[in-house]
């Protein structure tokens, strides 16, 4: 569609084989060709206002209609009952004050909008059983009841399986979360225990320190911070100052000492150069049973060319 001069619009026509025609929309077009002829549109955006609908409440077609679908049946056909709620026992016992048959229920509370149907529905229970069971009706399910089920066996099995993968699902969700908190939970002991790791070397070293300036002439540093136990008797404690240190100790202690100097420690002094009761003469001069000294010549291995000539023999 494109406006004219004038602002109005112009006919729309569509070339084709047969010659000009007027396309499907331009009977759409033609309201507002008049509409624009009468002055009744303006210039500007034009809206279209739609009218509102009228409700009508035609209570008498209501009751007609009614009656025309209305059929006089005996009451086993129709099972219709119209009753009050039931007494609301669970709020007597609680305490609370129920709401009453005749009072308006609060349709925005869910809980008592539900509350109110479920009591009704007891009411018509309660008044429907003895008719049904005035006129023979059973009302029980038997024990041999079999009622085939809406759905087929394929589609409950598939319906099965979607459940277990989604249990499944859960279950390894689970397991990762659990798996996620227990290497959280075992990453921070594994820092704490460095931690006290680091603590512990720290202060081992500036006791150790303090130990080498003189400002202190205890070992205790060295037993470590082996924590007592709670439940321990004297007993052990006795029994290991009665053995006292074993061999290997006692040797160290008398090679090494318990610190302090050690350079020159196996020098010579003025009492070791004196003191001879180590020195045996026999094994000095060669004299003895297995003395090597100049005296007797052990086993000379034989030289370079007797071993040789021993090699051709052979």
């Amino acid at each position: 569609m494109w406006w004219g001069r004038a602002g109005a619009p112009a006919a729309i026509l569509r070339e084709t084989a047969s010659g000009l025609e007027r396309p499907a929309c331009v009977a759409t077009v033609a309201p507002l060709q008049e509409a624009f002829a009468k002055g009744l549109l303006k210039p500007g955006l034009n809206v279209a206002v739609e009218e509102e609908k009228k409700t009508a409440n035609n209570v008498d077609g209501l009751k007609l209609c009614l009656a025309d679908f209305r059929k006089d049946l005996p009451w086993v056909e129709r099972l219709d009952l119209t009753n009050p709620p039931a007494v609301d026992v669970v709020a007597k016992a609680e305490g609370k004050q129920a709401v009453a048959a005749g009072e308006e229920v609060n349709a925005e509370d869910d809980f008592q909008r539900e509350m109110f149907f479920y009591r009704q529905a007891q009411a018509t229970v309660l008044d429907a059983l003895p008719k049904l069971q005035k006129l023979n009706i059973r009302t029980k399910r038997p024990e041999d009841y079999f009622a085939e089920m809406a759905k087929t066996d394929q589609h409950m099995q598939k319906v099965r399986q979607k459940l277990i993968q989604k249990q499944q699902i859960m279950e390894k969700s689970e397991k990762a979360k659990k798996l996620r908190e227990q290497r959280k939970y075992g990453k921070k002991v594994q820092v704490e225990v460095l931690q006290n790791r680091q603590k512990q070397k720290k202060a081992l070293m500036s006791a150790v320190k303090k130990y080498q300036k003189g400002m202190t002439d205890k070992l205790d540093f060295l037993d470590g911070d082996q924590e007592k136990p709670k439940n321990s008797t004297a007993a052990p404690k006795t029994r290991m100052s009665k053995k006292g240190p074993n061999a290997k100790r006692k040797f160290k202690d008398q090679k090494f000492g318990f610190g302090g100097k050690k350079s020159g420690s196996k020098w010579n002094t003025k009492e070791s150069h004196n003191d001879v009761s180590g020195f045996r003469a026999r094994i000095a001069h060669g004299k003895g049973k297995n003395a090597t000294g100049k005296g007797k010549r052990g086993n000379k291995r034989p030289g370079k060319d007797a071993r040789r000539k021993m090699k051709g023999r052979k």
